[in-house]
């Protein structure tokens, strides 16, 4: 007899599948999360966290957690061939454009934890070693067959089942989507250490020569830092043989750097893959269970976390408030493409600092660390550089669901940020739900419109910083629940609101 114990079954708890099951909790949805491990992760994975996830955080809490837990990286470092050549401050890079204007280091493991605690602080607790077997899709929901470690099997029932259980996903497997890509030929190696240096000194520095490539990610302000490099030449064929002391004499020699402890050590190769779908029926893919890819920029949990975040929302709208089950088709439409292209852009990066080759050894050694100084004092390329790192670059104009544009802004846009008398226009979006901003007056349909759909309204007396980051005085922009402009208006009108509702099937 098939057990109801949640309107969404989440398989799989690590960053996104925690993220999924806050979020829906907290727009009033069941959830029941499970997971074949037995505990959470201790090793730190992934690191960084960037400022778009900070910016999200803020729904439901977390941003200021994850800072004090964490440790903001402030600059990045080049190095060619054991010569420090450039320094750029991502501070001056970022700033006006997010209230982060950093990158945040919080290991995945400390990550883990504190979404678990608040997890179970809200009355929802991961079920550990408990496994998917399989599920079926009936008469308007999921039967999934759990195993647990007793040997005892059980069959659950659930309105819709999520897959958060990585790259080797059943969820994945079971509805048979493809997982096109590839593996990199590269074998590379992590280690967490402890020691002196003057690349240890709290920021990243990467260090490019003819044949390697070494990044070191500060995890406290001096002494302790995660190390990424590339393990070469014969070594490659045995990587699971493999010891620091096998493949520390370029940290040491080129970096300088003197380690007296090293906490974890691990080697691996880089996959690059994107699921064919993210939905079949009731099953949707989040995370790396749809997409993986090279860890240039530091972006692999904050994708999963954004996919997390979108889908949460459709899914309370659907099971909570009535809106039609089309309307998770949007999920696969903004968030397969985005992962496409990051993988795309990602792949490029990797490919080129990996590259063997005359030409490239020069290009990589030579002709970068003399570029990204120069390009780092061009406002257009250092925003486009930090808004692309940070996320907050990411847009879904040319998803279904976004519609209109009022100045620089369209619909699927990032809420552009801005700072005002000690605080931002952020801080209302810290209440999830659908909203409306008005930069300037608020017409009085408008505000008519609000209060009859209850749409939290806020409007902000013009200033000559709210054309500078876009917007368009007097214009109307229709928030949704993750934060995205749904509808941009430069002249509002409640007839263009309503039509919008009715076209994508919401009843706010």
């Amino acid at each position: 007899m098939a057990q109801g114990q949640g309107q969404v079954l989440i398989v799989g708890a690590g960053p996104s599948g925690l993220v999924l099951a806050l979020w829906l909790q907290a727009l009033g949805v069941e959830v029941r999360i499970v997971d074949a491990a037995s505990g959470p992760g201790t090793t730190s994975r992934a690191l960084a966290v960037q400022a778009r996830t900070l910016e999200l955080y803020r729904q439901l809490d977390l941003t200021a957690p994850v800072l004090d837990g964490g440790y903001a990286v402030g600059a990045f470092n080049i190095w060619a061939e054991g010569e420090h050549r450039a320094r750029i401050e991502l501070g001056a890079i970022g700033a006006g454009l997010t209230p982060y204007p950093f990158l945040t280091i919080f290991p995945q493991d400390r990550h883990e934890r504190l979404l678990e605690t608040r997890l179970l602080d809200a009355g929802v607790r991961v079920e550990r070693n408990c496994s998917l077997l399989g599920f079926e899709e009936t008469r308007g929901e999921v039967l999934a067959r759990l195993g647990h470690a007793d040997g005892r099997e059980e069959v659950c029932a659930a309105r819709y089942i999520i897959g958060c259980d990585g790259a080797r996903s059943s969820v994945r497997n079971i509805i048979g989507a493809g997982f096109p890509g590839g593996t990199y030929r590269q074998v590379f190696y992590v280690a967490d250490i402890e020691g002196e240096s003057p690349a240890l000194n709290g920021e990243l520095h990467i260090d490019l020569d003819e044949s390697d490539i070494l990044a070191v990610f500060a995890m406290a302000p001096r002494g302790r830092a995660r190390l990424v490099g590339t393990v070469r030449d014969e070594r490659a064929e045995h990587p699971e043989n493999l010891s620091f002391a096998d493949v520390s004499a370029r940290a040491i020699d080129n970096l300088m750097i003197s380690v007296s402890r090293v906490n974890w050590f691990s080697t691996y190769r880089v996959h690059h893959r994107v699921a064919d779908r993210f939905r079949l029926g009731r099953a949707f893919l989040v995370g790396d269970a749809c997409h993986i890819h090279s860890p240039a920029g530091g972006q692999g949990m904050n994708t999963g976390i954004g996919d997390a975040i979108n889908l949460a929302w459709k899914l309370a709208a659907v099971l909570r408030d009535g809106a039609p089950d089309s309307l998770l088709d949007s999920y696969e439409a903004e968030r397969r493409p985005f992962a496409r292209r990051l993988v795309h852009t990602t792949d490029r990066a990797f490919n080129f600092i990996t590259a063997d080759g005359a030409v490239a050894e020069v290009v990589r050694t030579g002709v970068v660390p003399r570029i990204m100084p120069m390009m780092a004092r061009v406002p257009v390329a250092r925003e486009y550089f930090f808004r692309t790192i940070s996320q907050t670059v990411l847009h879904y104009r040319h998803a279904p669901l976004n519609d209109g544009s009022a100045g620089k802004v369209h619909g699927g846009d990032r809420l552009p940020w801005v700072a005002i008398n000690g605080g931002d226009n952020f801080e209302p979006l810290a209440r999830p739900g659908w909203q409306a901003h008005v930069y300037g007056e608020v017409r009085p349909e408008a505000a008519n419109w609000c209060a009859a759909h209850r749409v939290h309204l806020r409007q902000y007396p013009w200033r000559d910083g709210f054309r500078a980051a876009g917007l368009a005085r007097d214009a109307f922009y229709l928030l949704r629940p993750d934060t995205y402009v749904a509808l941009a208006a430069g002249t509002p009108d409640p007839l263009l609101f309503d039509g919008y509702l009715r076209a994508n099937g919401l009843a706010l």
